[in-house]
């Protein structure tokens, strides 16, 4: 688990692509202070297992899966990234809990200034945007933010100056792709309020589905 309050920027050192994979590795400074083989760091939001590091960088494995869902898979060397390590028990949550399992992607497609913010604006799927709601809480590239507007199509958040500095966020142009994950609560009210209530598709045998075709 995570919480979206991003620790450091990271620079892509070196990607070595398979035919669907991949293998990266990330120069980095304060995600590496404790780090041993095995942790999690969220990278642009994406929940990554540290396979090799150093006292620089630090070496993941992107599977395909990942690859597809995520912008990973637009990375190049020189690029950089959000980076936060795996929440402990005793850190305060300053942002909200962010499991690293993105939902999918959206694209950037407005960005405007207003006095010391910046909003963005992002479109994404209805899939998506039907779990996004206003004042409610939203991990773009791993960084928490708050919902200022919702409709069908986009959402936006404004950008204060800290995120500006500390984040890749205003890096981004229009038409970049971001990685999104929405609030858990959300899915797991939908996916309870759902469970039971398919159609049972499968055969039904019982005593009057024997009476009525003549076995008894």
């Amino acid at each position: 688990m995570f919480t979206g309050i991003i620790e450091e920027i990271g620079t892509i050192k070196a990607i070595t692509k398979s035919e669907k994979a991949a293998r990266i590795s990330i120069d980095a400074t304060k995600v590496l202070e404790d780090v041993k083989l095995g942790d999690s760091i969220s990278t642009n939001g994406v929940c990554l297992t540290v396979t090799d590091f150093s006292k620089s960088n630090f070496t993941v494995d992107v599977m395909a899966e990942t690859i597809r869902r995520s912008n990973l898979g637009h990375l190049s060397p020189g690029m950089e990234v959000n980076l936060e390590r795996a929440l402990k028990a005793s850190d305060r949550l300053g942002g909200h809990i962010v499991s690293g399992h993105i939902d999918g992607t959206g694209t950037i497609v407005d960005l405007k200034k207003e006095d010391n913010a910046i909003w963005v604006t992002v479109a994404a799927e209805r899939e998506l945007l039907k779990y996004i709601i206003s004042k409610g809480s939203i991990a773009i590239d791993g960084i928490s933010l708050t919902v200022a507007y919702v409709d069908e199509s986009v959402f936006k958040v404004s950008i204060i100056p800290h995120t500006k500095e500390y984040t890749t966020l205003l890096y981004k142009k229009v038409g970049d792709v971001v990685n999104l994950e929405c609030d858990l609560v959300g899915k797991y009210i939908e996916k309870l309020m759902s469970y039971g209530k398919k159609e049972d598709r499968g055969s039904k045998i019982d005593m009057d589905f024997l009476k009525k075709n003549g076995f008894v």
